[in-house]
Formats: structure tokens, sequence, C-alpha cells
């Protein structure tokens, strides 16, 4: 419309009952410099320095609800030792101006039992290939315990001194996992029908609602489709989000794509890291990947904005504020994608390559980010999550944060 004027995305906004300075968000974004499962100061600094670039709140990826929840062994979970550690990290990204928010989830068919020492659980039974063994399927018990395990991790957010929480409905974790017809192939309250599907993540996000809603900021990162056969497609994506709307538990939607489990690159887009990727398997398995990696690791053609096309949708039909993610590297996307209502937009790999970028950007020195979608990025999550061509080296870890 003409004589309106348009929404700066270096203008503050309200997210719930916060407010950020700007309307980026970092997205999570494993760092891979937790190798006790504690806050060390490399994780610190890795977001201060994100935080002091210029972005409005800073999602830690991530918080597992419970040891069995983790992906691998050096991850941050849930329990009174972390606390101290989070509220050192927190007050870091504050001091730079930033929010903070931590994604929370259990990782389900993700998780690596080998490498937690715990084996967790899945809607059905399935292989893991990351274990080489099958994960089983959760009892009743195991379900009314991650839902209890959810408020406590948010109320341990909240305790870490973290103003928002994104609760992880993706990537075919465990929420993810229920709600893909392909992965639950249960007869009880939690499978069959869609409504049975998505249950447990309704559950999941209601009993963090009543655990902290009103106090912090609470978001979801919902899978638009999963790219994988059996997997959750776009209509039943958005029927999901509308019921999750209707219950009233989120103050924003985080839309993204893909299966951690069985399409991972279809998250990221671009170059597959295959060669980077085999060098930290161990030798018997770099022959096994030789022959398979190009399938479960393909080249996917980069866009900007790859995801926007389908989170249209999810703009259209919905009154819950959407966070537009996938992709996002030049000013002018970010100014489109806020003039066309999305609330926020979340970057990762641009802000890998340049942590100061949002900075440069409103400074007027530099519109475009100069990440080159290699991807090289992924495989660091071993070694400490960096941008590989200007930071080669591997993080040395110092140890948790007393």
């Amino acid at each position: 419309m003409s004589g309106v004027t348009p929404i700066s995305p270096f203008a503050s906004a309200k997210l719930g009952p916060i407010t950020l300075r700007n309307r980026v968000i970092k997205s999570a974004t494993f760092e891979g410099v937790v190798p006790d499962s504690l806050v060390t100061q490399e994780l610190i600094d890795y977001h201060r320095k994100v935080a002091a670039g210029g972005t409005g709140m800073n999602t830690v990826a991530y918080l597992a609800v419970s040891p069995d929840g983790r992906p691998n062994g050096e991850c941050l979970y849930q329990r009174d030792e972390v606390i101290p550690g989070l509220r050192k990290l927190t007050d870091a990204i504050h001091a730079e101006g930033a929010k903070a928010s931590v994604q929370i989830g259990h990782a389900g068919l993700v998780a690596n039992s080998k490498s937690n020492g715990v084996t967790g659980f899945g809607p059905s039974r399935r292989f893991n290939p990351l274990s080489f063994s099958f994960t089983p399927a959760a009892k009743e018990s195991d379900i009314e315990r991650v839902i209890e395990d959810f408020a406590k991790t948010a109320l341990c957010a909240e305790q870490g001194g973290f103003d928002a929480v994104e609760v992880h409905l993706g990537h075919n974790y465990l929420l993810s996992s229920f709600l893909a017809p392909g992965l639950n192939d249960r007869q009880d309250k939690w499978g069959g029908s869609l409504e049975n599907r998505a249950r447990l993540s309704r559950e999941c996000l209601r009993s963090v609602r009543e655990a902290v809603g009103g106090r912090l900021a609470i978001v979801a990162k919902l899978n638009m489709v999963d790219a994988i056969p059996g997997g959750l497609k776009i209509d039943e994506s958005l029927e999901v989000a509308k019921m999750i709307e209707a219950d009233g538990t989120l103050d924003a939607l985080v839309l993204t794509g893909g299966s951690s489990y069985g399409n991972p690159m279809f998250l990221f887009k671009g170059d597959g890291p295959r060669k980077d990727f085999a060098a930290h398997l161990p030798p018997f398995l770099r022959l096994g990947f030789k022959l398979v990696g190009k399938k479960f690791m393909p080249d996917l053609p980069f866009e900007e904005a790859y995801f926007e096309s389908m989170a249209r949708r999810y703009l259209d039909e919905l009154d819950l504020p959407v966070i537009l993610l996938g992709g996002i590297n030049r000013l002018d996307t970010i100014e489109k994608a806020i003039a066309d209502g999305y609330a926020f937009v979340q970057m990762g790999r641009a802000l890998l390559r340049e942590p100061d970028l949002l900075l440069k950007m409103q400074e007027g020195s530099q519109p475009d980010g100069i990440c080159i979608h290699c991807n090289r990025c992924m495989p660091s999550i071993y070694t400490g999550t960096r941008c590989v061509l200007i930071d080669p080296d591997p993080i040395q870890t110092s140890g948790p944060v007393a």
C-alpha cells in the first residue's frame, strides 16, 4: 500500500512477553563444544561473538530434556549441574544486547545410544544407523515421563536465565517422528490418525506453557515436510500448525523441513560435505559411507530463502506469528520477509561465516553475506562448529565453566 512506511528489520519487536532489539534471530546450530555436557568457555565465546554482531536473539542448540534425549553424549541436558553454566552463558549474551533462547527437545530416533550410553526410544521400533542398533518403541511410561521432562527443561532454561525456549518439533527428532505416518505405526492414542500422531507434540507444548508461559517466550520449530518416504507432508503439517494455534501454547512458529534420520541435506541445501564427514567416521564405516554417501548426503541446488515458498502457506492461513528460516543471506531477503508479514527471520550459516554480518548490513557497508554454502561447517560439529574456510583448526575446549 502506497504511503505505508516499511517495517525495518532492525527495529525492536515483541515476541510473546519479551522484546527483541531487532527481527533477526540466530538459529539453533549445534555448537559441538560441550564434551562433558556442561557449558564451556568456548560455548560462551561462540554466542558472545554472534550477539555482539547484532542479533536480536541467539538460539543455543540444544538442551536435551533427558540423558536419553541427546543426539550424542557431548550435548547439554537438563539437570541442576547445568544451570550455573547456563546462567554465565545467558549473562554473556545479554551483555551484548541480545536476548537468549534455547532449543529443547528429545532426539528419539536420531539419538546415538552408543555415544550417550543410554537407550532412548521412538514412536515405533526402528533401526538407528548412527548406533547400528534398534531404537525401541516408547512405552506409555516413557511418553508420560517425556511430557514432564519438557516442563522441567523449560524451568531449567528459566533458571539458567533464558528469555525464550524453542521446542523442537522437526527433523524427525522424537516429537517430529511421532507426526510422521511412516515412522509411527502405533495402534494406541499416540498413533494412527493425525490428531493422535500430533497428541505428543501438543501435550509437550502444553506442559511447557504451563511451566513458563507468560514469563518466557515459547517458540516451536515444525517440519513442513520430512522429505523421506512415509514422512510428514505439508498438508498434514499445516493442520498440525492449526491445532497448535488453537491450543494457544505458542508465541511464534519456526518452519523447517528435512530429516536428520533420513534426509539431512534437505535442511541445508548446497554441497554435500561427504569427504569432510567421512573423515570423522571410524575406519570400518568409511568404506560403507563411500558406497552410500552420495545418496544420504547429495548435492542439492541452493536458493536464497529456499523454504519461503512453502512457508507462505502457513503465513497466509495462520494468525500465529511465523518465523522464516532457510538460506537467508541478503539484506533485501530479510527486508522482503518482514514486509511480507513474517514476524522474524532466523539465520545460521551466514552468521557462522560472518558473526558481525548484521552490523555490516545496518551500517550499509555490506548487504550480502559471503557464505558459499559448501556445508563443510556441518561435519565440524565433531571438533567445534565453525566455518572451516576461515578457521580450519579444531576448537580446543577447556572444560566446563565452574
